[in-house]
């Protein structure tokens, strides 16, 4: 095996690009290492599809993240903050996010853990979540699939809407709310259309149906028949040694 490759971040980095694939004119905004490469990747199949520079421009193609060794990001035009906003409240962009806690309604929290007025850790802050959530479609990464992530009864801070009917503003609807996939080191999920309900899509490879069970606070739908989550093409893995040319994905799980 090459010593650029690592199995599992390579599998998560093709089922977060997953997450774009119906995605035509939107800005694709990942959070994090692994959320960046997958909307990264999910652009290169998908040029429609618009990323920035991490910077203030519009990039043609996704810029490799590290060190760019002389690479120079092809910038089509100036996207700043007042740009950036536009697109969110217009509800031209999809976010693939990392939440420390996400509960059964969809909920998410980086704000806080344990009890808001004297919490055991401080993060944070609910930053863009409650607006973002409210606007667009958002997508989740949790890397740790564990309760403790996926905790039991509501999250410790509420960031982000979610299809909780207590919590829904005037006016609003679960047909408002947009939480597209979950990708976990151990499982793709969403949320059935009828229901609301956190469902399994997929199972990563050598992962068990019970290893999900025991490590989610919350019952979720589970399927008759549970597809496995495919693994990385030979594309797929060289446009992931493209856009992750210095390897920082072998550290990233």
């Amino acid at each position: 095996m090459s010593d650029n490759t690592n199995p599992l971040a390579d599998l998560l980095i093709c089922a977060c690009s997953r997450v774009f694939a119906n995605d035509q004119e939107l800005l694709a905004s990942g959070i994090g290492l692994i959320q960046r490469l997958g909307a990264s990747m999910a652009m290169v199949k998908n040029p429609s599809l618009m990323m920035t520079d991490s910077e203030a421009y519009i990039v043609s193609e996704p810029v490799p993240v590290g060190k760019r060794n002389g690479y120079e990001p092809q910038r089509e035009t100036w996207m700043g903050f007042s740009r950036i906003f536009d697109n969110v409240w217009s509800g031209s962009r999809h976010a693939l996010v990392g939440p420390s806690q996400v509960d059964h309604y969809g909920q998410a929290n980086i704000s806080a853990l344990g009890d808001y007025n004297k919490p055991k850790v401080q993060m944070l802050g609910v930053r863009g979540f409650p607006g973002n959530s409210m606007c667009h479609a958002n997508s989740f990464f949790i890397p740790a699939h564990t309760t403790r992530a996926f905790v039991t009864g509501e999250v410790d801070t509420v960031c982000s809407i979610g299809y909780n009917p207590e919590r829904l503003p005037k006016g609003y609807s679960f047909d408002d709310i947009d939480i597209r996939q979950i990708v976990t080191n151990l499982c793709v999920m969403d949320f059935a259309p009828q229901t609301k309900k956190m469902r399994l899509l997929s199972l990563h490879p050598g992962v068990e149906l019970d290893d999900v069970i025991a490590n989610t606070g919350f019952k979720i739908e589970i399927p008759d028949d549970i597809p496995q989550t495919p693994e990385p093409s030979a594309e797929e893995l060289e446009i992931i040694q493209r856009i992750d040319p210095n390897n920082m994905r072998l550290k990233a799980i």
